[in-house]
């Protein structure tokens, strides 16, 4: 985690309705369900059901993208918005969960790419909440265009943009109730990737997770990643940062393939592995370096 010391946020809370109590919460599809109903579906805007993590974590996302949703009695964090396509799918979710979406305080994003981060305008009329973000992805959030450097610009349609009402620094932790969520910059896939970690508990046993942000070295056709040394140094960098998160518990990456989402939540593989980190590492090094030997034998 960074060397950084952790900062608590100070952001004050509008009054709201009493919520829903945690423990009244049945609703959400075990991994199973979801894993079924996704067979064969991998669209970023593919309706989802609900499932149950561990704990106070719910997958609320599409078949095709992850969305978390982070809960307590004093409101709730919403990780990545999906497409705008998806945002009603989102909220709709949220509600079958038995949650309210006003009661989602805070929105933060793992990177700036449509596919992460279009819903979120959205779901920000819908729930009201505060969007969190590092200052390396404002632009980009506010605008909904890529950054001249990001190795997609050429490829990513834009999308309509969301107001980032606070910015939060490498290392800093946002608190909700009993929620402790630290942001770790990841950058390389995107200029602005952010990666988040927290831990939750069921009783007595707790799980340190990681949303780790994407890893991968994707570009347009003509980007030539051997031609942009400094950003293949950045990315390597992150790539290092990843592999030495500890504890890394319950691994999540924003498309459900990346981590083996729905196999580990269905049963069929472990959920809690201490090696996922450095797993996921390993292997998004190994394939940049294979597109390196790609572009340098063309």
């Amino acid at each position: 985690m960074s060397a950084k010391l952790s900062a608590v946020l100070a952001l004050g809370l509008a009054a709201c309705a009493p919520m829903v109590p945690l423990e009244t919460i049945s609703n959400a599809q075990d991994g199973t369900t979801l894993a079924s109903k996704c067979e064969g579906r991998e669209g970023w805007s593919d309706s989802a059901p609900p499932a149950h993590i561990f704990a106070n974590v719910y997958m609320v996302g599409t078949c095709g993208i992850v969305s978390l949703l982070v809960t307590s009695a004093k409101g709730h964090i919403l990780i990545d918005g999906a497409t705008a396509e998806a945002a009603p799918l989102i909220a709709d979710n949220i509600r079958k969960l038995g949650f309210k979406p006003a009661d989602v305080k805070y929105l933060v994003n793992s990177h700036e790419h449509l596919d992460h981060v279009a819903g979120l305008s959205a779901l920000k009329g819908i729930t009201g909440a505060r969007m969190l973000a590092r200052a390396e992805a404002r632009k980009s959030l506010e605008t909904g265009i890529s950054d001249p450097t990001d190795p997609q610009l050429e490829i990513l349609p834009p999308f309509a943009g969301i107001k980032v009402d606070q910015i939060v620094r490498d290392g800093e932790t946002i608190t909700l109730g009993p929620i402790r969520m630290t942001a770790i910059a990841t950058p390389g896939h995107a200029p602005g990737g952010t990666s988040w970690t927290w831990k939750s508990c069921k009783g007595a046993i707790c799980h340190q997770f990681v949303f780790a942000d994407s890893l991968g070295a994707v570009s347009a056709d003509a980007y030539r990643f051997m031609d942009h040394p400094a950003y293949v140094a950045v990315l390597r960098a992150t790539m290092n940062r990843v592999s030495k998160l500890k504890p890394c518990d319950i691994l999540i990456a924003p498309h459900p393939a990346q981590s083996r989402f729905f196999e580990r939540l269905s049963g069929n593989e472990p959920l809690v592995n201490p090696a996922g980190c450095k797993n996921y590492a390993k292997a998004a090094m190994e394939r940049l370096d294979a597109r390196l030997a790609k572009e340098a034998a063309q």
